[in-house]
């Protein structure tokens, strides 16, 4: 399931976010790369130790919280902290699969890592490549999104960034465990769920068939979340 979540930053907020980078620590995004993605990751990325980012990135995890598709598409038990990278010159991020679990040790943190999310920072246009290609079930899918815009997708998908030929490409990058692990359970709770908040906008706040359909969902999280 490939999820884009639409203006998760306002364009201000957007601005914002990337004159603070200006002043982070950035490093060779190698430095966190595993064994085989040392070869084809070419890429800057704040350190993680660096003030900076860790305010930046405390600023969207709560727009994540606050966000409802996101919570819904989601069922978040943990979140890595967001990653801030940055893409020029010809960097690129070639085919991959995320690791399936990570560690923190300094923060305590060991998570399963089922969805990955980009949160593209930089216009569209102001860069060439840079597009990320997830490979689906049904064929690789590109994805290039407007300043502020997310996407979200299974970590388990082999995907790569494309060269950036020219310009600029700036993101933010999270990992995430999900309260439900399986896919198709999560998805059908994410299409259940969207569903009961198209129709309580039509409906009245005591309807019963709205009831009843909250009453199954939450039976089903309870029935398929591990936590």
């Amino acid at each position: 399931m490939l999820i884009v979540i639409e203006n998760l930053l306002g364009p201000d907020e957007v601005a914002d976010l990337r004159a603070r980078l200006n002043d982070a620590r950035w490093i060779d995004g190698n430095q966190t790369a595993g064994t085989r993605s040392i070869a084809v990751k070419q890429n800057l990325q704040v350190d993680r130790e660096c003030p900076v980012g860790r305010e930046l990135s405390n600023i969207l995890l709560r727009r994540l919280g606050e966000t409802p598709r996101f919570v819904s598409a989601s069922l978040a038990e943990k979140i890595w902290p967001p990653v801030f990278n940055a893409y020029q010159d010809g960097g690129h991020y070639g085919t991959h699969v995320d690791s399936a679990l990570m560690r923190d040790n300094a923060r305590g943190l060991t998570l399963r890592s089922d969805l990955s999310a980009t949160i593209f920072l930089s216009d569209p246009d102001s860069y060439e490549g840079g597009e990320l290609v997830i490979e689906q079930e049904y064929g690789a899918q590109g994805v290039k999104l407007a300043a502020g815009d997310m996407v979200l997708y299974p970590s388990s998908s082999l995907h790569q960034v494309t060269p950036v030929t020219s310009g600029q490409r700036l993101c933010a990058i999270l990992w995430l465990q999900s309260a439900v692990a399986d896919a198709a359970e999560r998805a059908l709770l994410y299409d259940l769920d969207q569903s009961i908040q198209a129709l309580s906008s039509d409906r009245a706040v005591d309807d019963p068939d709205v009831d009843r359909l909250i009453h199954v969902y939450h039976n089903l999280v309870r029935r398929w979340a591990q936590v």
